[in-house]
C-alpha cells in the first residue's frame, strides 16, 4: 500500500474524484481494508464507507464477505454515470491509470 505524499509546490484539488480514487485504489488491491483505503486515498473510513456503499448501489463493484474481511469486485463493464463520459466503462477507465 502505496500514499503518495502531498506536494506543496502543487495545488490541492485533483482530477479525479474520491470514488474514482478509491475505484484505482481497489483494483491495485481488491482486498484493501476500508482503514487501508482511507489512509491510501486520504479521507475518513466513514467516507470510504459511504462511497463503498454508493458505488456497490450503483453497480460498480460487489462486496463479498471472507472470513472477517471484505474482498472487493469491480464491475468493469458499467458505463461512467456523466453524459460526458457516458460512453465509457469504468474498466476503461481504470485500465488508463494503470501504471
Amino acid at each position: 500500500m502505496t500514499l503518495i505524499e502531498p506536494r506543496p509546490d502543487l495545488p490541492s484539488w485533483t482530477f479525479l474524484t474520491n470514488h474514482a480514487h478509491v475505484m484505482v485504489a481497489l483494483s491495485r488491491d481488491p482486498d484493501l481494508r476500508q482503514r487501508d483505503l482511507s489512509y491510501v486515498v486520504g479521507i475518513t473510513p466513514g467516507a470510504v464507507q459511504r462511497i463503498l456503499d454508493d458505488l456497490e448501489r450503483g453497480g460498480y463493484l460487489r462486496r463479498q464477505k471472507v472470513g472477517r474481511r471484505n474482498h472487493y469486485e469491480i464491475i468493469d463493464r458499467t458505463r461512467l454515470r456523466h453524459p460526458l463520459e457516458g460512453e465509457h466503462t469504468i474498466g476503461e477507465l481504470l485500465d488508463m491509470l494503470h501504471d
